[in-house]
């Protein structure tokens, strides 16, 4: 059986479906033990995206990176990696494309008539605090300019790192201007790190949600995704802890497995679930129609049929019981400016 290098949830590269050419490696041949993380400059001249999806809560977000070393093997996203010219395997984890002039390029779209204040997010593809964040800091300088501009935004991470910036996020607060959610797929640290290899641990999340609620920030939990007959047992016990550390709000996705990832997903749990890899697959077809992937919009974040209306039902209960369905208070941006436009105004008085 492949094994996975060292710290990185997929153990193979298969082929871009966009290439006609093919390297298959020897099977009796081991793998490297260890893969290095490859940083790419991206040279894009746009740092806001746009999505038409029916199925998000948002129309534009910033990704400051493309592909995420966290190594997540169940990730939606890994496919976009494949228009890069790349594999959703191990290069979605090891080759990041960086997006170093992205608090530049933020500035300029946000100060340009054009851009109609609305709620931006934080990422829409891969997470905006991943391992290389720490050291670049670009994620950092984008809410720089946010607070700048009193821009609303909402993160998604699952990443502890979020609480190194939380004086720009206190700033966006006063405005009504930012919310939290930290992604918690499991407690379970020993899962967390076979699934999710270089994410933080659940524990330092749970830390993350009470140090972002002590300082006053709107912070919620998302459930996601629920894995089924992994994870799917989890959800009241991530609710009540999340609830504990100071969460208001609360989120599920059903895992979704397009494209390449299906394959992805079901190398890695014969890896390291064979006993019950039958039962896992068949409760994914379960919610997906009988195949492993289902892309309908309206279907594809929760899925359809009986298994589905169960995680439904467990999910609104326990958000009940722990106090998780408060009314989320709606990002703000009448608060909004143009810096400089602002005081050249001034000027005149």
């Amino acid at each position: 059986m492949e094994m996975a290098p060292r710290g990185r949830g997929a153990a193979l590269n298969p082929t871009n479906r966009f290439e006609t050419i093919s390297i298959e490696r020897d099977p009796e041949i081991p793998g490297p033990e260890r893969v290095d993380t490859e940083l790419l400059r991206d040279t894009s001249r746009s740092v806001i995206s746009r999505n038409d999806s029916p199925d998000v809560g948002f129309e534009a977000s910033v990704n400051p990176y493309r592909g995420c070393e966290h190594g997540c093997i169940y990730c939606y996203a890994r496919p976009t990696h494949e228009y890069l010219g790349f594999s959703a395997g191990l290069d979605f984890e090891t080759r990041i494309l960086v997006k170093e002039d992205a608090a530049e390029l933020l500035r300029k779209e946000l100060s340009s008539r054009k851009w109609e204040p609305q709620v931006l997010v934080m990422s829409g593809v891969t997470d905006p605090y991943q391992p290389v964040e720490r050291k670049l800091e670009i994620t950092r300088r984008c809410l720089a300019v946010l607070a700048e501009f009193r821009q609303p935004v909402g993160v998604i991470t699952k990443n502890e790192l979020v609480t190194r910036d939380i004086d720009y996020l206190r700033e966006l607060n006063e405005h009504d201007a930012v919310c939290v959610h930290l992604s918690i797929t499991t407690l379970d640290g020993d899962l967390a790190r076979k699934m999710e290899p270089r994410a933080s641990h659940p524990r330092e999340r749970l830390k993350a949600i009470e140090r972002l609620a002590a300082a006053g920030i709107p912070v919620g939990v998302m459930v996601a995704p629920i894995v089924p007959a992994i994870t799917d047992h989890e959800t009241a016990k991530i609710l009540e802890a999340a609830a504990n550390a100071g969460a208001t709000s609360a989120g599920y996705v059903v895992m979704r497995l397009p494209g390449a990832v299906a394959g992805l997903f079901e190398e890695w749990v014969e890896r390291h679930f064979p006993d019950r890899k039958e039962k896992v697959l068949n409760r994914v077809r379960d919610l997906r129609g009988g195949k492993l992937n289902d892309p309908r919009f309206g279907s594809r974040m929760r899925g359809e049929g009986i298994y589905a209306e169960q995680i439904r039902a467990t999910f609104e209960t326990f958000k009940r019981r722990y106090g998780l369905d408060q009314r989320r208070r709606e990002l703000s941006s009448a608060a909004f400016r143009r810096p400089g436009q602002v005081e050249q105004l001034g000027l005149f008085g």
